[in-house]
């Protein structure tokens, strides 16, 4: 699925008709230049998940933290920002190994990791005019209902 997506509103709604169909297990794996909006849209969504419960926290980049973990609708959800990893062994640090295949993991610059999850999906975003085009990809059998939905749910 590819959008095009010309200003942060609609970067917002493509978030928030995403977020209820991730399930604890799911990766999504964000690439794009830096400033392309991976960082956006991991807040949007993680703050999509948290809005119906009254509770939206504030949601920082985690360059500097590398990850961030945060609650919502009873799932963990992690937040990682590769970008600054040195070494792919560094990820047992960061705990994301376990992460994965148990929490809702958003998952920017994943080139960085030395396994890519098998069932992720894959969400390239770049820059183009005034806005950004993104493009939305999973294996078949794990995304097809639900990008499916998610275009039904942006209109498409």
């Amino acid at each position: 699925m590819t959008l095009y997506l010309p200003d942060p509103d609609a970067t917002d709604r493509l978030a928030t008709a995403l977020a209820p169909l991730l399930r604890a297990g799911d990766a999504v794996l964000l690439s794009g230049d830096l400033g392309a909006g991976k960082s956006h849209l991991a807040r949007r969504i993680i703050q999509s998940r948290q809005a119906p419960h009254g509770r939206v926290e504030d949601v920082p980049s985690p360059t500097y933290t590398l990850v961030q973990t945060y609650e919502a609708d009873g799932v963990e959800m992690i937040h990682a920002d590769l970008y600054r990893l040195a070494d792919p062994s560094e990820l047992a640090e960061l705990g994301l190994d376990d992460a994965l295949g148990q929490a809702i993991a958003l998952i920017e610059w994943p080139d960085r990791l030395d396994i890519s999850p098998a069932l992720a999906l894959d969400v390239t975003l770049t820059p183009e005019g005034e806005g950004r085009r993104i493009t939305i990809a999973g294996p078949d059998a794990a995304w097809a209902e639900r990008l499916s939905r998610l275009k039904g749910a942006l209109g498409g």
